[in-house]
Order: structure tokens, then C-alpha cells, then sequence
């Protein structure tokens, strides 16, 4: 599965480290959402909405098939 942070997060030329940083969390931890080997907090998840312009129906809802 593609991970929506990830394309979201490339597609406003940023980093991983770039987006930690703005957001205040390790690099790791973003590696880790974009890997879905990480379930992050409601309050994480809008920070990293709100940094990529993104709602979060966007980045963090299951497409159905």
C-alpha cells in the first residue's frame, strides 16, 4: 500500500527530518508512520495535516475497495 503521508510529504519537497522538525518529532518516527509500523496519536496526525495542507480524511483514511 502507498502510504499518503509519504507521497503528500514528497510532493511539498520536504524531508522526513524537515517534517520532524516542524512538527517536533524524531525523523524516525515519521520514517516510521510512512513504514505503518507506527500508530501515531489523533494529535500527531493533525499536526501532520495541518504542515502538509493536507485534512486528514487525506492522509489517514482506508480507500475502500
Amino acid at each position: 500500500m502507498v502510504n499518503k503521508v509519504k507521497i503528500a510529504r514528497i510532493e511539498k519537497d520536504l524531508t522526513q527530518a524537515q517534517l520532524a522538525q516542524k512538527i517536533g518529532v524524531t525523523r524516525q518516527t515519521i520514517g516510521l508512520i510512512e513504514k505503518n509500523e507506527y500508530n501515531p496519536s489523533l494529535q500527531l496526525c493533525v499536526a501532520i495535516a495541518k504542515t502538509l495542507d493536507k485534512t486528514l480524511n487525506d492522509l489517514f483514511w482506508e480507500d475502500e475497495k
